[in-house]
């Protein structure tokens, strides 16, 4: 158990809704939903699991809709924010293998104290734990996992013949609606749960590797939120040694080696990630 994974003794639910997008994720999802008591809505949505995710998700609680995907746009979180009926203007999607820390639920709340934010969305930085280490170093994922409903939205890329593609929206972030739509970026985390399965991670990043390089292919990535983010997402999407440079920057730059033993774990399987979509490419 993390040190900072200490309960929350405020009094009144914090005004967002939780969304867990879910598929056969029984063995975390209690983990997930424990952790998110302090919001004043959560929601999983479940694609038609085979195992007890919807039991293990309504005894914690949470509210639990079916998903039936069509094949086209929306895909499945556009569609969350499309159909279901929130009851709050504030959306913060979470996967069954993050758990939000307490640092980031005070951060969070502390956001509404007074007034909704300015802001359209916020960036969270998400820490990968392996093997029960939370890892300090490294390249942290982040995302704009926290949004207002009404001022942004998952873009339509041009993706649904590509191999690999799924019900999910890919690796890119929702867009601004608003021309000046400002996006903030908070300071605690969420963490994440890497690599407790290596074989299926192995698949599902096969997956992931066929559908990024056909998105490398057609050029068909929308354009990130924050511009030095596009720049380099760009460069390194073009480049013959992204994935000899990402992993230089994480486990050297970053201090990635300082997580041991965890650390050269996490920056080999990003090796070779990316090195498959290269040869995919």
């Amino acid at each position: 158990m993390l040190s900072d994974m200490r309960p929350s003794y405020a009094l009144s639910p914090i005004p967002v809704s939780v969304l867990v997008v879910t598929k056969n994720e029984e063995a975390r999802i209690a983990d997930c939903l424990r952790a998110l008591q302090d919001f004043g809505e959560v929601i999983i949505v479940d694609s038609h699991s085979k195992d007890q995710t919807c039991c293990e998700a309504a005894k914690n609680g949470a509210r639990v809709v079916s998903f039936q995907w069509n094949g086209q746009y929306p895909k499945k979180r556009q569609w969350c924010l499309d159909h279901l009926e929130l009851k709050f203007d504030w959306v913060f999607f979470v996967d069954a293998d993050e758990i939000v820390s307490t640092v980031l639920i005070d951060e969070i709340r502390s956001l509404f104290l007074e007034h909704e934010p300015e802001e359209a969305g916020f960036f969270i930085t998400g820490r990968y734990q392996i093997g029960g280490r939370l890892l300090r170093f490294g390249i942290p994922n982040n995302k704009i996992a926290l949004f207002h409903k009404s001022k942004m939205k998952f873009p339509v890329v041009d993706d649904l013949d590509l191999l690999g593609m799924g019900e999910i929206e890919g690796h890119y972030q929702p867009v601004c609606l608003e021309k000046d739509g400002k996006i903030g970026a908070l300071r605690s985390y969420l963490v994440h749960l890497a690599l407790e399965d290596e074989r299926a991670w192995a698949f599902r990043h096969e997956k992931y590797a066929m559908w990024e390089a056909g998105m490398n292919r057609k050029q068909a990535w929308p354009q990130d939120p924050v511009r030095w983010r596009e720049i380099v997402k760009s460069f390194l999407r073009r480049s013959r040694y992204r994935a000899e440079i990402i992993y230089f920057l994480g486990y050297f730059l970053r201090f990635g080696f300082l997580d041991g033993k965890a650390g050269l774990k996490l920056a080999t399987f990003k090796y070779k990630y990316y090195r498959r979509i290269s040869s995919i490419t």
